[in-house]
């Protein structure tokens, strides 16, 4: 094996080749002739075939019939995103929402009565969460579940249009049973969001009573995914379909939780839901390898224009313009795989720990939003910048791109708005996340985090001993060659992540009582620029964490450079910050361009041998443009 395969794959690395394999021998690419009803059905009878291997069985708990490998099955998720994405995203409503949702919030009753049926797919599900008036707000969702304690039932209904449960996967076609997040109601008071377990369809497909089921229609992309609206009408469910792993209700109506705070255990709740986040962040990364596969294979072999004083044409990839499209998204995309990589890692370790520690927690659900929100958007410019590096003929179905493009445009914005997500990072950084501020009103809440002193930005990483040793090792330098120095690079990073955190505190400061709303919206630019450099500053700390762990020295010689243009790629797209701020000269500002021209030139002898490395399986990189 490629040994720069090898270090990509790491610790799961059984579990990629087996998709891998898998993938090569069934899985079939996606037909662009479909139609919109063809496509659905194809794609559920892949999800059937998948679950006949096994693998959706990996994150679930051992007793159920599951494997009790949740990294393993996170990894196993993220490797559907090399086919047709549509597979990826049904298979994560099946397995990883809905499943994950009757697992994580549910008790032994729910556990022993679906999850085999649900691992097996023979109780297709829904995960209804998002609402027509409320998608990222989700403590106001206005759907109730309003408790009846004559016939110990909850009363599931949708109040008006801005309540209707909308873009619910498995809705429109598949679906016979629904994860709803509703407003619980019991003895007149509400205890805020809770999810409930609704049928909404019979052993032949209909509606059941008081369910109205309306088709989403056609999508720009991820039509393979029946997306639907689903409305209820006082419908009836027992007791018992309340997944009351946080909170409870009697059969008098009294209600119990073990977490006494109704904003903490409403935020609790959803943490125990990052691994959606971290499963999307991780297929917007493989999206992004297949589209780099076949943009850099195609500029390998496309010429165009003869070079001066030869009859030759040039290879299109040893043109600079061409690149600069290319390699730095290359290095980023490695940058990603390898962050993505510790957040599985540690989402493992810490859903398989009895007593996780509460730091770590915390920690994990702000590097799931933001590395989620940052892979995501580069999936959607590296995409559009290799379809243009190929051309017209990247325009054309078949060549696959013009499909990436469509189907992972949504990832921006579901699990997770990305500028909401940044928002959250922001706010992991402005306070300790103490446990008395998911109490607070929103102004509340600006007052406490402004008054809050920042004395350390630098949490805990899997890398950050490495990072120590490297900064204590290297003298500081000022010339040239120290724009490839690791350190140089680090301290970068780690000044402006610093620096933005700690004016933006300064702003937020002059919040009071009458204009904390207007204060914090004022900022609002300055909150999710700090989201963003705390993201990148991590990202980096792990590609550096992953080039210590590499023992081939060929190879860690190669990933140093990769890691090079991806740091100084960055500083280059943000030199106006650091020399708006006296991080550095203007000339040492052109210094950093000519050294990403420089890694660039490096770098494309190599190019094919990096994006070979993915092992995207080669039945889905049959585009014409690549035929011989």
């Amino acid at each position: 094996m490629n040994p720069l395969t090898e270090v990509l794959d790491g610790r799961w690395a059984e579990v990629r080749r087996d998709v891998r394999a898998q993938m090569e021998n069934s899985a079939q690419p996606q037909d662009y002739g479909l139609d919109r009803e063809q496509h659905r059905a194809q794609v559920l009878d892949q999800l059937h075939e998948l679950a006949q291997t096994g693998r959706p069985q990996l994150g679930f708990p051992a007793e159920y019939g599951g494997k009790g490998d949740i990294g393993g099955s996170i990894v196993a998720f993220e490797m559907l995103a090399l086919g047709d994405l549509s597979v990826m995203v049904k298979a994560g409503v099946q397995w990883g929402l809905f499943g994950g949702a009757v697992e994580l919030l549910g008790t032994r009753r729910h556990h022993e009565r679906y999850l085999r049926q649900i691992m097996d797919l023979e109780l297709p599900g829904c995960f209804a969460m998002t609402e027509y008036g409320h998608g990222s707000d989700v403590q106001n969702l206005r759907t109730t579940a309003t408790y009846d304690p004559a016939t110990q039932e909850f009363v599931v209904h949708t109040p008006d249009v801005s309540a209707r449960k909308e873009y619910i996967g498995n809705a429109a076609r598949d679906g016979r049973m629904a994860a709803v997040f509703a407003q619980l109601i019991t003895g007149g008071e509400s205890r805020g969001v809770h999810a409930f377990l609704v049928p909404i369809r019979d052993e032949d497909g209909g509606a059941l009573p008081g369910v109205t089921i309306e088709d989403c229609g056609h999508k720009a992309g991820l039509n393979g995914v029946d997306n639907g609206r689903l409305t209820f009408d006082q419908v009836r469910i027992p007791r018992t379909a309340l997944l009351n792993r946080y909170g409870d209700v009697a059969e008098d109506g009294t209600y119990s939780s073990p977490i006494e705070s109704d904003g903490r255990r409403f935020f609790t709740m959803l943490g125990t839901l990052v691994r959606g986040r971290i499963s999307v962040a991780g297929s917007a990364g493989s999206a992004t390898k297949r589209a780099l596969a076949i943009a850099v294979r195609y500029g390998d072999r496309r010429r165009q224009f003869e070079k001066p004083g030869t009859d030759d044409e040039v290879v299109v990839l040893d043109y600079l313009g061409h690149q600069r499209k290319l390699l730095p998204a290359l290095a980023t995309t490695y940058a990603l795989h390898f962050a993505q990589e510790e957040l599985v890692a540690a989402l493992d370790e810490l859903q398989n720990t009895a007593e996780p520690d509460e730091r770590a927690r915390r920690e994990l659900e702000s590097h799931a939003a933001g590395v989620k929100a940052v892979a995501t958007w580069h999936a959607t410019s590296t995409i559009q910048a290799a379809r243009e590096a190929c051309g017209g003929a990247g325009y054309l179905a078949e060549n696959i791109l013009p499909q990436l493009k469509a189907d992972t445009d949504v990832f921006t914005t579901f699990e997770g708005d990305n500028t909401v997500l940044l928002q959250l990072v922001a706010k992991g950084l402005l306070t300790s996340y103490k446990q008395e501020v998911q109490d607070l009103r929103p102004i509340e809440t600006v007052r406490f985090l402004a008054e809050q002193v920042v004395d350390v930005v630098i949490e805990r990483t899997s890398a950050r001993k490495v990072i120590e040793r490297i900064m204590d090792a290297s003298p500081r330098r000022d010339d040239e060659d120290s724009l490839y120095d690791r350190a140089w690079q680090i301290s970068m990073f780690e000044d402006r992540e610093e620096h933005v955190l700690d004016s933006l505190v300064k702003r937020l400061r002059r919040a009071g009582r009458d204009n904390g709303f207007e204060v914090f919206n004022s900022a609002q630019d300055h909150v999710l620029r700090a989201g963003r450099v705390h993201v990148d500053r991590i990202v980096l700390e792990a590609f550096v964490g992953a080039i210590d762990r590499c023992t081939d020295p060929d190879t860690k010689a190669l990933l140093e450079r990769v890691c090079d243009l991806y740091a100084l790629a960055n500083i280059e797209a943000d030199r106006a910050w650091f020399l708006e701020h006296g991080r550095f000269t203007a000339q040492r500002g052109k210094a950093v361009v000519a050294a990403v021209n420089e890694l660039c030139a490096e770098l494309r002898p190599r190019a094919r041998e990096l994006v070979d490395a993915f092992a995207v399986p080669e039945r889905f990189l049959r585009a014409p443009i690549l035929a011989d």
